[in-house]
């Protein structure tokens, strides 16, 4: 088994505000393995960007509140605990965040080259001429073609994908230990996303980085992922490795999700989806969050007075214990 590289433990965040709590994170445990990749599945508004980027140190404090139970240890240190001069030091370093769109997490002001080159100058001391060249090799490696011509280029000249490239080639430059993939190809149309991800899959088994892989398509992570993680309202519901959870999904929720997907229903058939919204978490979840949307359990079994505990119900399968959404639904 590979060595542990991250383990979260508890992690429950809260952002107070004038207009109220929001619970946007509850009671979230979870390790990441050298080498592999985490797949993070939800609807929006599950908790997953909150999740990372609560690791990352890049919320604000306040309105957000990490709860003093909660830990993440990353080489023996504990990133919720660890002073921000500290937590700076690894960010770009050994630990890089891919975000969602890359238009608005480049600097529209900079070049390409002087970007990706940035974390070589602050992390490593580089002079600013070794860190364009290595910058350049960089940009040839993610695919970006004549890259040393197109590192003198501005974030504006290139397309969604060559931009996500770049957000690729400025994550692995410095060779972190693991890299957080918050929706890299939401933007993308379905061949730019598969070779971004080809692409990232290929440099991960090149520098033997792990990944956390956060999406909303379970076509995704059943190719990318080695492991993957549910979430709904703030809270895990199911994590289990890749082809075990795709092949014996347990929870109402996961069902749902699978059943929603397109490709699933026969030609002229509509399309199934989750009824309703997910709960705000404007208050604390009392029994299961799933009850007024499970058409595919049995929700008058779904517990309502107390939070359904997460057991392992096989050796790496964790589901939560409600009875209505380990049921199939009634007739």
């Amino acid at each position: 088994m590979s060595e542990t590289l991250l383990k979260v433990n508890n992690l429950s965040v809260e952002f107070r505000t004038r207009a109220g709590v929001n619970y946007a994170v509850n009671d979230v445990s979870f390790e990441l393995r050298r080498g592999e990749t985490l797949g993070i599945v939800g609807e929006s508004g599950s908790g997953k960007s909150v999740t990372c980027s609560a690791l990352m140190g890049l919320l604000p404090r306040p309105p957000a509140h990490i709860a003093p139970q909660a830990t993440a240890l990353f080489g023996g240190r504990d990133l919720l605990r660890m002073p921000e001069r500290e937590l700076a030091g690894l960010r770009g370093n050994s630990i890089s965040m891919i975000f969602q769109d890359p238009m608005t997490s480049l600097n529209p002001c900079m070049t390409i080259g002087e970007q990706v080159a940035e974390p070589l100058i602050i992390h490593r001391g580089m002079r600013r001429k070794d860190a364009l060249r290595l910058a350049i090799e960089e940009l040839a490696r993610t695919g970006i073609p004549n890259p040393a011509q197109r590192a003198k280029a501005y974030p504006h000249e290139f397309s969604g994908g060559m931009r996500q490239r770049v957000m690729i080639a400025m994550a692995l430059i410095t060779r972190p230990q693991f890299l957080i993939a918050d929706e890299p190809t939401t933007a993308l149309d379905v061949t730019v996303q598969k070779q971004v991800l080809d692409l990232l899959r290929v440099r991960q088994q090149e520098l033997g980085t792990a990944i956390i892989l956060i999406t909303h398509d379970l076509g995704v992570v059943r190719q990318y992922a080695h492991r993957i993680q549910v979430m709904y309202a703030g809270s895990v519901v199911e994590s289990a490795p890749t082809e075990e959870l795709l092949q014996q999904p347990r929870h109402a929720y996961t069902r749902s999700l699978m059943a929603s997907r397109p490709g699933r229903q026969s030609r002229g058939q509509r399309l199934q989806t989750i009824p309703g919204l997910p709960p705000t978490l404007r208050r604390p979840i009392t029994g299961c969050a799933f009850k007024p949307r499970n058409i595919i359990g049995n929700p008058e079994l779904c517990l309502t007075e107390s939070i359904p505990p997460l057991i392992e119900i096989s050796p790496g399968h964790l589901v939560r214990n409600c009875p209505g959404c380990l049921s199939t639904a009634t007739s």
